[in-house]
């Protein structure tokens, strides 16, 4: 009789958020191919990984997304929120990789279009599909070199020109990341080091898979290997310690009318 190990059923769940240049994609890819992540493969697969930034609402390219939609739009990008989840809930037991979602849609539209979306139904969805939020952040001062080598490749190097920007929209992700009702970590991208990035978070995923069959004795904790909690490091403490500091270049416009949207999905 063979003594082999079944394969284990990871169906692992996770949400990227981050601005732009925070190496969310390369992460995504690199958990769908890591074996302790979507688990030990003999050969080359995929799990699902999608995208809210994906401009399907429009047939031209970088077309309006689920996260820059105007009014037009709304009503097909929030059903196509709800679509997403109802996929994910018929097919539970499987990795779902998720590069920006509900909090870039957020806030994108409070910044850029003064509408204030409550996702707090989806979150709750996504809670109970055993999802979990990583938000990538970048070192501000580390943008200028970022962008260098992304208008290397980019199809769209006019996107990059506002660095402040990019900060901007951090701080509002940092508030998002605060208040959500999902676990959480945040990972320092600004060293580039996509393979450390990676490993934080499968880490960090292991550790809660040792917390919860710890009683059982399935798996042994590892206190030097993964992560005690998910923390901000003590550079980025200290950077936010002080939530003040959170509104600093948010730069709101005054003019216009801001907009509140309740959602029941």
């Amino acid at each position: 009789m063979s003594q082999e190990k079944p394969i284990p059923n990871l169906c692992r769940k996770v949400i990227l958020e981050g601005t732009r240049m925070t190496h969310k994609t390369e992460i995504a890819f690199a958990l769908n191919e890591h074996p302790r992540f979507v688990g030990p493969r003999k050969y080359r697969y995929h799990s699902p990984i999608i995208s809210a930034e994906w401009g399907g609402l429009q047939n031209r390219a970088w077309g309006q997304s689920l996260i820059n939609f105007d009014k037009v739009h709304e009503r097909r990008a929030l059903e196509t929120f709800d679509l997403w989840l109802r996929l994910i809930e018929q097919l539970p037991h499987l990795s779902w990789i998720v590069d920006r979602f509900h909090h870039s849609t957020m806030m994108y539209q409070k910044l850029y279009h003064l509408r204030t979306y409550h996702f707090d139904r989806i979150e709750a969805r996504l809670a109970g599909l055993g999802f979990r939020l990583v938000l990538c952040y970048r070192e501000p001062s580390t943008f200028a070199k970022a962008r260098m080598e992304r208008l290397k490749i980019s199809g769209n190097p006019s996107q990059y020109d506002n660095l402040e920007m990019f900060s901007r929209e951090q701080n509002e992700l940092f508030h998002l990341f605060e208040r959500t009702t999902l676990p959480k970590l945040i990972v320092d991208t600004s060293d580039d080091d996509v393979v450390r990035m990676t490993e934080e978070v499968v880490n960090w995923f292991q550790l809660h898979s040792a917390e919860n069959s710890q009683r059982a004795g399935h798996l042994s904790r590892e206190p030097d290997v993964v992560r005690a909690a998910p923390q901000l490091p003590p550079r980025l403490r200290r950077k936010f310690c002080n939530r003040q500091q959170l509104c600093i270049g948010l730069g709101l416009r005054k003019t216009g009318r801001s907009v509140t949207v309740k959602l029941n999905m």
